[in-house]
């Protein structure tokens, strides 16, 4: 072994984060002792968690089986999220995972859409199998074959978070992570150089390690209290500050999409698992007050509610330095995107997998650390932007919240986005972006933002021939969904959990 080689890493902090960073860490050489502390006494913030496509790469990276995955987490199939009420009232829209059509000729394929959507050329979903699966309650994974439309599905999870969190930490055990119950009294810094030493337990029992990670929530107590990295607020393009959550019973039919209602002062999420449904109103408490927010979380529900309502609260934004000295932030320590576009647990796999690309040793280069804090301010700033659009592209103005959101000032990274859109329906991606061209679309589209017009080239295809071309691949792919096996019945053929 490297004699300068990390040798012992400490995460403090399990939920979601601990255990997902624990569990990826196992892959790091021999001789490294990799010890998570956590307390039974504190609560995680997870109630039912909705994810995107990139976790099945996390799993298939350890080597978990999905159907086991599954089975373990009450989990269910994601194809994508309704948004309801979020242009007008009464609007609907699917953001889907995967492309919308082909592109043809070099040309993309929302470009021939927008030339022709006057013509007979039904709804821009029509043309994504997974939106029209989702429509259709269906399920069934990908083929491999590429000359398929079955090709272009993809989908992600829902799962409970809590037994998400269990199953990681089993599996980490198993490959010699050490678990510590305690709470952390005292964070202790060296004196010659500021770099975190050790924690202290409230038993007095002292933790020593190389590089600590903190995962413990909204409070920092690391890479905040410790280190005092910062903190960038983004309340002001994006308001909500309080959210609360509920299991409800589960209801039929078993969808396999994650649901978000706009609602007076915000929006409500609704997460369909094997056992129940996760519900949530995320509010901002400047337009309304706690108790009108959860009678509406209450009034919505589809099901008969399982628990209380249990309440947090929030300061959209992120950490200015997410790893400082010998500590990296992950989960809530790191930052918080309210859950919109199901970003939280991606933003914890995003941080794990660059800090194992990135993975120091005693020396503690800051190539290192500069290098994984501009990643990953880049990366939050995108998302930020991503879920900011949806506030501001609606035309509601029968609350004080829309009328507010509607006419709020933009970053002007997004304000360019939507102008460029506006003035003829193109879309830039820079850098490794992680919503799609077809995303940004499916979201504009969605909410009414139109373009002016199409991409010239679009119109080299003949009419006629352009025509048949898009009713041909609008029944095969509704012939495809329409084949599925409904999601219920392809998770109790495949996955299903025995307490179901």
């Amino acid at each position: 072994m490297n004699p300068n080689q990390i040798r012992e890493v400490l995460i403090v902090g399990g939920g979601t984060a601990g255990w997902m960073a624990a569990a990826a860490l196992t892959r790091l050489p021999p001789g490294v002792r990799v010890r998570l502390v956590e307390s039974e006494e504190i609560g995680t913030v997870g109630v039912g968690e909705a994810t995107i496509p990139p976790l099945a790469s996390f799993n298939a990276l350890l080597g978990i089986n999905e159907a086991d995955f599954l089975r373990s987490t009450q989990g269910t199939f994601k194809l994508g999220i309704e948004f309801v009420d979020w242009g007008r009232r009464g609007d609907r829209y699917i953001h889907p995972f995967g492309a919308f059509g082909m592109d043809l000729e070099g040309v993309k394929f929302h470009q021939y859409w927008l030339r022709r959507r006057q013509a007979g050329a039904g709804s821009l979903d029509d043309y994504c199998l997974s939106a029209v699966a989702a429509r259709l309650n269906r399920f069934t994974p990908a083929s491999p074959d590429p000359r398929t439309v079955l090709s272009s599905l993809r989908h992600a999870y829902h799962f409970d978070a809590g037994l998400y969190a269990a199953y990681l930490r089993r599996f980490a055990e198993a490959r010699g992570v050490e678990r510590i119950e305690g709470k952390v009294a005292q964070v202790l810094l060296r004196p010659e150089d500021g770099f975190v030493d050790a924690v202290v337990l409230t038993d007095g029992r002292r933790l020593d390690a190389d590089f600590f990670i903190d995962c413990t929530g909204f409070r920092g107590l690391l890479i905040e209290q410790a280190l005092g990295a910062g903190y960038e607020d983004w309340s002001r393009w994006l308001p909500c500050d309080r959210a609360l959550a509920v299991p409800s019973a589960r209801v039929e039919p078993l969808t396999p999409y994650t649901r978000s209602t706009a609602d007076a002062a915000g929006w409500r999420w609704r997460i369909p698992l094997q056992h129940r449904t996760g519900n949530g109103h995320v509010y901002a408490s400047g337009f309304t007050s706690d108790a009108a927010a959860e009678t509406a979380l209450l009034d919505g529900l589809d099901g008969a509610p399982l628990a209380e309502p249990r309440a947090l609260r929030f300061t959209t934004g992120r950490r200015r330095q997410q790893w400082v000295k010998n500590c990296v932030a992950l989960g809530l320590s790191s930052g918080f995107l309210e859950p919109l576009e199901s970003t939280s647990i991606h933003l914890i796999q995003s941080g794990v997998s660059k800090l194992l690309a990135l993975f120091p040793d005693k020396a503690f280069d800051p190539a290192l650390s500069d290098t994984f804090n501009r990643l990953s301010q880049v990366q939050f700033e995108q998302i930020r932007d991503f879920i900011i659009l949806h506030y501001k592209a609606t035309q509601r103005d029968d609350t004080a919240f829309w009328r507010h959101v509607s006419q709020m000032p933009i970053p002007e990274t997004l304000a360019r986005r939507i102008e460029l859109f506006r003035a003829g329906g193109r879309i830039f991606r820079e850098g490794d972006e992680l919503f799609s061209e077809a995303s940004w679309v499916a979201v504009l589209i969605g909410q009414n933002i139109q373009p002016q017009g199409h991409d010239p080239l679009a119109d080299a295809m003949d009419e006629g021939a352009l025509d048949q071309r898009l009713a041909g691949l609008r029944a095969v792919i509704d012939k495809t969904a329409r084949a599925m096996p409904t999601h219920e019945a392809f998770i109790a053929r495949h996955c299903a959990s025995g307490a179901a």
